[in-house]
C-alpha cells in the first residue's frame, strides 16, 4: 500500500505532514499563530498549510477542497470511532456551502494548528478541561501552538462547529462571486444549492468556477446561513462512513498490509511493576515463521511471520520483572476505605457552612462505590510501523495524531517532523486510543527487526493492561428541612488522580503533580438550589495506571448524585421528581428535560406488582441529559430491564440519527457497567481478562430505548458521552422503587 497513491474512495488517508514547530517551545512569537481562529483565511507565515491536493483539486480553504468532478472534500481532524464525525462535521460545512450531499467525501486533515482541538482546554469559567490546573487561556495557546489533535471529552462539534460553518460560508460567497460574473448578476443576489450557484433564474456547478475562484481573496467575515435557510443543520442525512464499512473497504488498524510486514505479540510486565530484568526465547521455538524476541523497557514482543505463530511464542518466552509494589485489590479496597474515612483531603467546593446546617438536625449519610473499569474495545490495540533511514510511518487508529507523534519521535530518538501518521478508522475508542502505548512499542520493535512490524496485543493483554477507569469511593452527607428541601449536602471521595496519571504517561512536561479538582467533575455543581454545599477529593495512588473512559469523572458523579438525591427525598416523605423540582428553576433547561423524561418515562404510573421506575438527570459536556429506568423486580435476584426513556438537550442539533444512536450507544455502555462492568487485581494481574469474566450487555438484556432530543437554540455540547451518566443511578432509583432495597456499589450484579 502507498500512503501517497490518490484515493477515490471516501476514506483516503493521505500523509499527514508535521508541521516545522515543536511542542517542547511552548511559548514562540505571536505573529506564528496570527490567524488561528480563522485559519481557511490566514494561514501562519511558518507553518504554512499542508492539507494535500492532488493534481485534479483546487484548494478553497484549509477545511475545504473541491475536484473537478464537482466532488466535496471535506478536512476532519477528529478520529472516526463509531460516534459519527465523519458526517457530522462535514454536514456543517457542507450546510453552509450548498452542496450535493451525494458528492461529499471526507479525508483525515494533517497535523496543523488550525486543527488543534481546543476546547479540550476547557472554558474560560471552566478551567478543568484536558489540560486541567493551567489557565484556560495558556490551554488554548499551548494546544494551538502545538497543533494538538485529539478526539474525546464529546468536543468535536463544540469545537469545530465555529470553524466550520466559516469556512463554508466564505467558500459560498467565493463561489457565488465566480458565479455572478458568470450569469451577470449581482453576487449578493446569489445563494448555493445541491452544488450550483443559482442566480437570476440560472445556475451553474460549482465544478465549473473553480478556475474563476480567487482562493487568495477569501472574506475576512462571510456571512452565515440565516436560521431557518439551508439544508444540513437538523437533517437526517446519510452517514458517510458507512458504505465502506458494509463493503469492507473502510481501513481499520489490524487492516493495513505493508511489503515485507512481519506481525508481533506483546507481553507487558504485572501491575506496579515498571521493569524488565529479562527474558529469553528458547531456540527451538524459532520455528514455523517465528522470526526472534525484542524487549522493552517493562515489555517484551515476539516477531513472526504470522500474529498467531507470534501469539503462541509468547508462551515460550522465559522472563522476568523486577517486583514491586503490585497491585492487589484488597489493598487498594482498604486504602480507599481508610481514605474515606480520615480526616485527608483537599476542599475544591465549600459555600455556605455545612458544618454548622449540619448542626441544627439530622444527618442523612450514606457511602457508595465504584469499581475499575476496562474500556473493552473491540478492536484490541493496535499499530503498524515502517521506520527506513531515521523516519518513521505509523497506521494507527488513534484518538490522537499528535501525540502518536510525539511520543514514536521519543522512542525512537528522531525528530517529530520525521514521523508520519496515518490515522484510521478505530474499532471503539472511549479514551483508550489517546493512548499510545501500542505505537511506541510497534516503533520499537521496527527499529530491532529492521521490517516493517504490525503489533496487535491480544484480548487478554488489553483488557489485563488497560488504562482503567479509577475505582472511587464516596461518602454523601445531606440534610432536608421542613419545606422538603435540601439545605446541606457533603460529599468527600477517595480516588487517585486520573489527570496526572495520564499525563505522566503522555504529556510528561504538563503533568500537574497533586492537582486533583478534575476527580470532582460533576460532584462539584448540581443544578439544585442547596445554600450550604461542600466537595472535597483525598488522593489515593494505586499501582493500576487510569486513563480516560467514556464520560470519565462523570460517570461516577451522577450515580452518587442521583442515587443520593433519591435518598433524601424518601426521608423528606417527597416523590422523586417533585423533590428535584422543588429546588430548581422550573424554566431552566435541566427541569425541562427532567418534566420531560418523567412524562414520557411514565415515572409516576403505577399499578403492576413488583414494578419500578427511577430517575436521573445529569449535566456533562454541555449537555443535559435525563433518563427514566423501569424494571420488574420481585427481588434483587430477579431484576428484568423493561424499558429506558432518554431525554437530551444538547443545544443545536447537526444530525438528529447520529444523536439518537449516540444515546442509545450510551446506554448500553452504561448498563453493561453497571450490572457487569468490574476488574479485579491479584499479584498484579486482573481477574477479568476476557469476555467471559468482563461480558458485555447481551441481545436479551437489552430493553427498549426510547430518546427524544429537546429542540434547544443554545451551542452546541456533547453527544458522545453524556448518555452514560444518568444510566446507573436511574437502573439503581429503578429497583429501589421495585424492592425497597438500595444498591450503592456498582456493580449491581453481585447481588
Amino acid at each position: 500500500m502507498d500512503p501517497a497513491s490518490p484515493e477515490k474512495k471516501p476514506f483516503a488517508l493521505p500523509k499527514i505532514s508535521v508541521p516545522q514547530i515543536s511542542r517542547r517551545k511552548l511559548l514562540i512569537g505571536a505573529g506564528a499563530v496570527a490567524g488561528l481562529a480563522i485559519g481557511y483565511t490566514v494561514w501562519p507565515r511558518n507553518v504554512p498549510l499542508n492539507l494535500a491536493v492532488r493534481d485534479d483539486e483546487t484548494l478553497i480553504n484549509g477545511w475545504l477542497k473541491i475536484g473537478a468532478d464537482g466532488r466535496i472534500v471535506v478536512a476532519v481532524p477528529q478520529a472516526e470511532m463509531g460516534q459519527g464525525v465523519y458526517t457530522a462535521l462535514p454536514q456543517i460545512l457542507a450546510h453552509e456551502l450548498g452542496a450535493d450531499w451525494r458528492m461529499v467525501a471526507v479525508e483525515p486533515a494533517p497535523l496543523h494548528p488550525i486543527y488543534a482541538n481546543t476546547a479540550m482546554a476547557g472554558s474560560p469559567t471552566d478551567e478543568r478541561g484536558f489540560f486541567a490546573g493551567i489557565a484556560h487561556w495558556a490551554a488554548v495557546e499551548i494546544i494551538e501552538r502545538n497543533a494538538i489533535q485529539i478526539t474525546g471529552g464529546s468536543t468535536s462539534v463544540v469545537s469545530f462547529w465555529q470553524p466550520l460553518r466559516v469556512a463554508g460560508a466564505a467558500a459560498r460567497e467565493m463561489l457565488c462571486r465566480a458565479g455572478a460574473k458568470r450569469l451577470d448578476v449581482d453576487w449578493e443576489d446569489c445563494d448555493t444549492d445541491d452544488g450550483f450557484v443559482i442566480g437570476g433564474g440560472q445556475k451553474i456547478a460549482f465544478a465549473e468556477l473553480l478556475g474563476d475562484i480567487d482562493v487568495d481573496d477569501a472574506p475576512d467575515e462571510p456571512t452565515l446561513r440565516p436560521e431557518g435557510t439551508g439544508k444540513f443543520l437538523g437533517a437526517e442525512v446519510e452517514r458517510l462512513d458507512i458504505p465502506s464499512k458494509v463493503d469492507g473497504s473502510a481501513q481499520f488498524g489490524a487492516d493495513v498490509r505493508l511489503e515485507n510486514m512481519v506481525y508481533a505479540a506483546v507481553r507487558s510486565a504485572p501491575l506496579g511493576s515498571d521493569t524488565l530484568e529479562e527474558a529469553s526465547l528458547p531456540k527451538a521455538a524459532l520455528q514455523g515463521g517465528v522470526i526472534g524476541l525484542v524487549e522493552g523497557p517493562d515489555w517484551y514482543a515476539t516477531v513472526a511471520d504470522t500474529w498467531w505463530a507470534a501469539r503462541q511464542a509468547l508462551d515460550q518466552v522465559d522472563a522476568n520483572f523486577e517486583v514491586a509494589d503490585l497491585a492487589d485489590s484488597q489493598v487498594i479496597d482498604a486504602a480507599l476505605d481508610e481514605a474515606l474515612h480520615s480526616d485527608d483531603g483537599t476542599v475544591f467546593v465549600d459555600e455556605g457552612d455545612v458544618e454548622d446546617v449540619f448542626a441544627a438536625g439530622p444527618v442523612i449519610a450514606a457511602d457508595y462505590s465504584v469499581p475499575f473499569l476496562a474500556h473493552a474495545c473491540l478492536e484490541p490495540m493496535t499499530a503498524t510501523v515502517r521506520f527506513e533511514n531515521g523516519k518513521a510511518e505509523v497506521w494507527v487508529p488513534t484518538q490522537s495524531a499528535s501525540l502518536v507523534n510525539w511520543r514514536v519521535a521519543d522512542a525512537l530518538g528522531i525528530a517529530e517532523r520525521n514521523v508520519r501518521v496515518y490515522p484510521t478508522l478505530l474499532g471503539g475508542g472511549f479514551g483508550r486510543k489517546a493512548e499510545v502505548d501500542a505505537a511506541v512499542q510497534a516503533a520499537r520493535i521496527a527499529r530491532e527487526i529492521k521490517r516493517p512490524v504490525q503489533l496487535i496485543w491480544h484480548r487478554e493483554e488489553d483488557m489485563a493492561r488497560d488504562k482503567y477507569r479509577p475505582a472511587v469511593k464516596a461518602r454523601l452527607r445531606g440534610q432536608v428541612n421542613e419545606d422538603k428541601k435540601i439545605v446541606g449536602w457533603d460529599v468527600k471521595i477517595a480516588a487517585p488522580n486520573l489527570a496526572e496519571s495520564f499525563m505522566s504517561r503522555v504529556l510528561p512536561l504538563l503533568a500537574r503533580g497533586g492537582d486533583s479538582a478534575e476527580m470532582l467533575k460533576g460532584l462539584d455543581a448540581l443544578p439544585y438550589a442547596i445554600p450550604a454545599f461542600r466537595a472535597a477529593h483525598v488522593e489515593v495512588p494505586t499501582p493500576v495506571p487510569i486513563g480516560y473512559w467514556r464520560s470519565v469523572e462523570h460517570s461516577y458523579a451522577a450515580f452518587f448524585n442521583e442515587c443520593f438525591i433519591d435518598e433524601l427525598a424518601v426521608a423528606a416523605g417527597s416523590d422523586p421528581l417533585t423533590f428535584r423540582l422543588r429546588m430548581m428553576d422550573e424554566t431552566s433547561r435541566e427541569a425541562e428535560v427532567l418534566k420531560t423524561v418523567a412524562s414520557m418515562g411514565g415515572l409516576m404510573g403505577g399499578g403492576e406488582d413488583h414494578v419500578g421506575r427511577g430517575i436521573a438527570l445529569h449535566k456533562s459536556f454541555g449537555s443535559i441529559v435525563g433518563q427514566v429506568v423501569e424494571v420488574e423486580a420481585p427481588s434483587l435476584e430477579e431484576v428484568t430491564l423493561r424499558r429506558i426513556t432518554c431525554v437530551i438537550d444538547c443545544g443545536r442539533v447537526v444530525n438528529p440519527n447520529i444523536i439518537r444512536a449516540q444515546m442509545e450507544g450510551s446506554i448500553i455502555f452504561g448498563l453493561t457497567a453497571a450490572l457487569h462492568g468490574q476488574i479485579r487485581f491479584i499479584e498484579g494481574e486482573s481477574e477479568q481478562q476476557n469476555f467471559d469474566s468482563y461480558p458485555l450487555l447481551r441481545m436479551d438484556e437489552t430493553p427498549e430505548i426510547v430518546v427524544h432530543i429537546m429542540k434547544s437554540d443554545a451551542p452546541p455540547g456533547g453527544v458522545g458521552e453524556p448518555g452514560v451518566p444518568p444510566v446507573a443511578p436511574a437502573l439503581a432509583n429503578a429497583v429501589f422503587a421495585a424492592t425497597g432495597e438500595r444498591l450503592r456499589d456498582l456493580p449491581f450484579y453481585r447481588y
